[in-house]
């Protein structure tokens, strides 16, 4: 029996959760950038959600064992869950993808998904700062940039979608489809926000 407290370097774990975020965003990038092995790409995501849930749960059990956190612990929490959710928002927008056979991506939403991937690349540098006790503000920034930008295009896109050259059957399912893409988008976005915005205000906190 040990009579120090156990450290554990949640910073380490937040690491490896956040490779896998990036990963993972990169491999949606290329699915949508390259509209092939499509298979190949979606169980590549699925490999990387429960890589990336074992980690979250990792996080938790360790969180419930440790006397001394680096920060405090709602704060561990918030990020974990955080990385948590943005990981699977990506999972479903693959899912969605695999499952609708789409002769092709638009170009919109292949924008979207590159938004997305520098969104989660300036959120990796916003925690490597965290975790050093340094400032986030510009990574911060560059995010809601990013996310501003997102939106206006999220919003040219549907209205694209929208328009229908053709009242068929085959045109109305493919802006169903195509609908439930956008709204998956949508929410990774709004996800890799909450996450940016969870590391800004900690780190507010801890100046």
């Amino acid at each position: 029996m040990s009579f120090f407290p156990k450290i554990v370097r949640f910073f380490e774990l937040f690491k490896q959760q956040n490779d896998i975020l990036v990963d993972t965003s990169q491999t949606l990038y290329d699915l949508f950038d390259d509209y092939t092995n499509i298979s190949v790409k979606c169980s590549k995501i699925i490999k990387n959600e429960y890589t990336g849930n074992d980690i979250s749960k990792e996080i938790a059990k360790q969180l419930s064992l440790t006397f001394i956190t680096p920060i405090d612990r709602e704060d561990i929490h918030a990020i974990n869950m955080a990385h948590e959710n943005a990981l699977n928002s990506m999972r479903a927008i693959s899912a969605r993808i695999g499952l609708y056979h789409f002769d092709h991506v638009t170009p919109g939403a292949k924008e979207l998904i590159h938004k997305l991937k520098l969104m989660f690349g300036s959120i990796s540098l916003m925690l490597v700062q965290l975790s050093k006790r340094k400032e986030v503000e510009e990574q911060a920034e560059k995010v809601k940039e990013l996310k501003i930008e997102a939106d206006m295009l999220l919003l040219l896109s549907l209205g694209e979608n929208y328009e229908c050259p053709n009242e068929n059957t085959l045109d109305l399912l493919e802006i169903i489809k195509w609908s439930h893409i956008f709204d998956r988008i949508e929410e990774a976005l709004a996800n890799a926000e909450i996450l940016a915005n969870t590391i800004e205000g900690i780190s507010l906190k801890n100046a």
